[in-house]
């Protein structure tokens, strides 16, 4: 009876150990997946960042690269405690679970929580960032953004095109004559933007296609990082049995 226990016991511990190990394979993958959607949003989605109020955006992607490059690693050593079926190596990578799902808790819940703000961050101060600091010295990065959104998205303005009347850069005279910046008409061609038509600039705003773009990407964010927190909860579900499950090692 003791022995067919025994048995019973050895084939458990295979069984999980061979699940954990599937496990691992999943999340380093896992890792890569958030740590490409996290550099993929600071890499080719941050051009906006300069034109939003507050740092939320930002954190999250970093939160999500800081999280991947931590999954890949903790996956790699779950292998190796896996397999060596070593406690002493259990310990560390339940703790290292523990951290990556509470940062992957937290990245989702920032881009919950600044999806719900950002309309009314955007209505307080996008205008006031365009107007106020476009072709600004020191702003060249908001100068840039500014172009990039109107020639992007198709717009002029934060909430159309006369929001240009208002600008610093326009009323200063250094804009040779212009109503609105070139990069708000159709066909872009130097000082294009003298010339304020309906046939030649766009007239409607930015805001709108802007907080929709932010909005979708924060949807993206915080489907990640919950999901794979989700996943999480049976990686340190199978440690945890894995781990009473293993004799103790003796030295």
């Amino acid at each position: 009876m003791g022995e067919f226990n025994e048995k019973k016991a050895t084939c458990g511990t295979v069984c999980l150990k061979y699940l954990l190990f599937t496990f691992n394979c999943c999340f380093w993958l896992a890792g890569l997946a958030v740590m490409a959607v996290g550099v993929w949003t600071l890499a080719l989605k941050s051009d906006y960042i300069s034109l939003l109020a507050s740092n939320t955006y930002l954190a999250t992607a970093y939160i999500l690269v800081v999280a991947g490059v931590v999954v890949m690693v903790t996956g790699l050593l779950g292998c190796c405690a896996t397999f060596k079926e070593r406690r002493n190596l259990l310990r560390p990578y339940f703790i290292l679970l523990l951290i990556i799902f509470l940062l992957e808790i937290v990245a989702g819940i920032l881009a919950y929580v600044y999806y719900q703000q950002l309309n009314a961050e955007l209505k307080e101060n996008l205008k006031d960032t365009m107007t106020k600091r476009y072709h600004q010295p020191g702003h060249e990065g908001v100068t840039s953004a500014v172009d990039k959104l109107q020639q992007e998205f198709h717009c002029c303005g934060s909430n159309n095109s006369r929001d240009w009347r208002d600008s610093e850069w326009i009323r200063s005279g250094e804009a040779g004559g212009r109503l609105v910046p070139d990069s708000c008409c159709k066909t872009v061609v130097p000082h294009c933007g003298q010339r304020e038509h309906a046939s030649n600039i766009y007239k409607g705003g930015c805001i709108t296609k802007l907080e929709t773009f932010i909005q979708e990407h924060l949807r993206i964010i915080g489907a990640v990082g919950i999901g794979i927190a989700c996943v999480q909860v049976f990686g340190m579900i199978f440690t945890c049995c894995l781990y009473k499950s293993l004799k103790l090692e003796h030295y």
